[in-house]
């Protein structure tokens, strides 16, 4: 492998990683969500795991069609910044939204039978927000090598991004579980919201 390709494929690893820890976004949101609504551990990974790749794989389509129309990286860094803002507002709004449902649900103690659709609005929140790192990399993957100078950059960037996204929650369900949280077991969906609408906050005011 060239040492420019080389290079190339550890930047797209490094800033994969970095990208995926430094975004609470990427793992508080599933933690939150599978304690409040009791997930199994093997259905919040595969909820990671499907929000990740639709979160990596939105920005490849939306790199490819914008080399396709003749977009320099600006214009598309531009795109990809409205798109993000949609999802981390995204983020937000349905954060403040199940936060009040829990904190109504914790009044009346009932259970009702809402927010089912709440792994679909991750999934749609999280297409909405494209990785922005990722496509001033592709385009100069494919700009120097080609299509498979491209195809290895994404391949590289999804796996170590799903992959760190898949560890971070795994740990952080293992780290919840050793909390004592019973006697906050009432306000188990308010306090999911909450950690919903901070991650969507810290991503869109970049705390």
């Amino acid at each position: 492998m060239p040492s420019e390709l080389w290079a190339l494929a550890m930047t797209a690893v490094s800033i994969g990683f970095i990208h995926t820890c430094a975004g609470p976004d990427h793992y508080l949101p599933f933690v939150a969500l599978a304690k409040a609504r009791k997930w199994t551990g093997n259905k919040t990974l595969l909820l990671t795991f499907v929000c990740g790749a639709g979160h990596v794989f939105a920005s490849a389509v939306l790199g490819a069609v914008g080399v396709l129309l003749g977009f320099g990286v600006a214009k598309l860094q531009k795109i990809e910044t409205y798109w993000g803002n949609i999802g981390a507002w995204g983020l937000i709004a349905f954060g403040l939204l199940y936060f009040a449902w829990g904190i109504k649900r914790a009044g009346k103690m009932e259970h009702e039978h809402v927010f089912k659709l709440s792994p679909w609005v991750l999934f749609i929140i999280f297409v909405l927000g494209p990785c922005e790192p990722l496509i001033p990399l592709l385009i100069y993957g494919a700009a120097k090598f080609g299509f498979y100078g491209a195809s290895l950059t994404f391949l590289l960037f999804a796996c170590t991004t799903v992959l760190t996204m898949l560890a971070a929650v795994l740990a952080a369900l293992r780290g919840v579980t050793l909390l004592p949280t019973f006697h906050l077991e009432r306000y188990s969906h308010a306090l999911a919201g909450a950690v919903i609408f901070v991650s969507g906050l810290v991503i869109q005011v970049g705390f």
